[in-house]
């Protein structure tokens, strides 16, 4: 309750949101561990920022943030329109699905939502009103599709998905990024399909098509439309890493808005890159932060206790996914999407792996959707005081005008979710696989190290299997394992084949024994190729049933 406290407090006190993840993370520490009761113990926070500064995915981050904040600037944004309506603003609804596209190749270029919000709705929110479109399905088209920057690559919120997941569940950005491509081409295909629904009844919602006036708006955007093409084509072709794409942006944004467009006063740079290194300070403050929330989590065994819950629960793949998207959505709302992000995703992806059988690249798409939703989903909203204050209407309107494409982009959700083929077409194409890829409606059933049959990669509960001299009897791993540690006399072996069967002993019964399961034999009798590993001499007399190198100690004279 004191923490919840302090929390509410910050929020009734409008600090900043690294302010309340910070103080949140340190009086967690304080209040609810053992090892940190001094201010002194929390310094293990800062050595986070030491440790955030060598990861090469975050350093692309700096590097599209103050690209987007140039091209905003430069006005890119305007030529991309222009290309849009040129294009498609002949069909019903032309123009709003012209504002759908412009999103799309803008969020391409600059990687942020909110930045493409602000860049789109300033200029396409007072043309869609002047043409007659209602109010509400403008501010919430124009939102909506503003959000969009989360899935079309370089996205920010995947470099941050993919820092914040490591081991077994981590994913390369390059691959995240093209595994977002296909979903991020559904939602804004649905979106142009209810423009094309809301505007047929409209008049002033078509343009009449001038091939004319496509040319000329090709001609003076094809710079801006071409960084897309550099920045995909280079990561994927191999000429760069996605870090490297970062600076390639800014380098092509500033050439194109200073010398060729020449929107842009070099004079001006400076005083960009100072508003793009307070966006960024603030990002990396809160990724800071929140990496540090993730220490006490882990400090408490919070994951340890979640998976045990799920485990218990046994749930099925279907109802996990369900579960989790359900809870994504809420703490998308409650909480900013990076901060979410950076605390749960690390929890959640090992056990959508190892637990459920779910391909990390799949549930990494679902998540940054989960968070795009979160976006939109009030009170916690980016895109919602964004839009507010840019287009100067209540929170109360924005929140409403949302609603009908949020319903939208949860049914893309779905889905995405129970469709792994979405998110993993783009992904398996390019590695010359099966495109298709099934949904695991089961858990899957995988062999533990030690022999026994589990569902869900569940740790098995085993009871120890005793030989005649009451010592624990070894899987065949176990053996293989204590053979590469320990070699043995010195006796050379040639690889025996597991099938290769040595004659047993006078007086012990032997049932087709297996290679790792060989004893040396008696004086006198040859065998065929024994590994020097199995070579331990059994006494005589000591009756042994199968036994395995656990058994391999000499029995007490009787």
């Amino acid at each position: 309750m004191a923490l919840l406290g302090l929390i509410l407090l910050f929020v009734l006190f409008g600090a900043r949101l690294f302010v309340i993840v910070g103080g949140a993370t340190a009086a967690a520490f304080y209040l609810y561990t053992d090892d940190h009761q001094t201010m002194e113990s929390l310094g293990r926070i800062v050595t986070k920022i030491e440790g955030l500064t060598g990861k090469n995915v975050f350093l692309s981050i700096p590097l599209f943030v103050a690209a987007g904040v140039v091209m905003t600037q430069g006005g890119i944004a305007k030529r991309l329109i222009e290309v849009a309506r040129a294009a498609v603003g002949w069909l019903p609804g032309g123009l709003a699905i012209a504002t759908v596209l412009a999103c799309v190749v803008f969020a391409a270029i600059s990687g942020s939502s909110p930045v493409t919000l602000i860049a789109v709705g300033v200029i396409m929110f007072p043309a869609l009103t002047a043409s007659k479109y209602p109010e509400n399905f403008s501010l919430g088209l124009i939102t909506t599709a503003g959000s969009l920057g989360c899935l079309v690559p370089p996205s920010i919120a995947m470099l941050i998905y993919a820092i914040s997941v490591s081991g077994r569940a981590a994913v390369d950005p390059a691959d995240l990024f093209l595994a977002g491509l296909v979903p991020a081409v559904l939602i804004a295909g649905l979106l142009s399909l209810y423009a094309m629904w809301v505007g047929r009844k409209i008049p002033e919602s078509r343009e009449p098509f001038v091939f004319a006036r496509l040319v000329k708006s090709v001609k003076e955007g094809g710079f801006a439309l071409m960084l897309p093409v550099i920045i995909l084509g280079g990561i994927y072709s191999g000429t760069f890493t996605p870090t490297q794409a970062g600076a390639v942006a800014l380098a092509y944004a500033v050439f194109v808005t200073v010398f060729v467009h020449r929107d842009l006063d070099v004079r001006r740079l400076p005083d960009l890159f100072s508003e793009a290194s307070v966006l960024v300070g603030s990002l990396i403050l809160i990724v800071t932060l929140s990496f540090g929330l993730n220490d006490f989590l882990a400090e408490v065994e919070a994951p340890d206790k979640i998976v045990e819950w799920i485990r218990k629960a046994d749930l099925s793949p279907f109802a996990f996914f369900l579960l989790v998207n359900a809870v994504l959505i809420i703490l998308g709302a409650l909480m900013d999407s990076i901060s979410a992000t950076l605390i749960f995703a690390p929890i959640l992806a090992p056990i959508a792996l190892d637990v459920y059988g779910i391909d990390p690249l799949h549930f990494g798409v679902v998540f940054v959707v989960n968070m795009e939703i979160g976006y939109l989903a009030p009170p916690v909203a980016t895109n919602l005081f964004v839009a507010s204050a840019v287009f100067q209407r209540p929170f109360g309107q924005v929140t409403r005008a949302v609603l009908p494409t949020l319903g939208i982009v949860c049914g893309a959700l779905i889905l995405c979710m129970y469709v792994p083929t979405i998110s993993k077409a783009a992904v398996n194409w390019k590695r010359n696989v099966a495109i298709y890829q099934p949904f695991p409606w089961e858990k899957p059933v995988r062999e533990e190290s030690d022999g026994d049959v589990v569902s869900g990669g569940a740790p098995a509960v085993n009871v120890p299997v005793t030989g005649p001299t009451g010592q624990k009897v070894m899987s065949v791993e176990e053996m293989q394992r204590m053979a590469e540690e320990d070699p043995g006399t010195g006796i050379e072996a040639d690889k025996p084949e597991a099938d290769d069967l040595l004659e047993a002993p006078e007086g012990v019964e032997a049932d087709k024994p297996s290679a790792d399961d060989l004893l040396e034999e008696p004086t006198g009798v040859e065998a065929d190729k024994p590994s020097k590993e199995d070579l331990l001499e059994e006494p005589t007399g000591v009756e042994a049933d199968k036994p395995g190198p656990e058994d391999l100690l000499d029995a007490p004279t009787p």
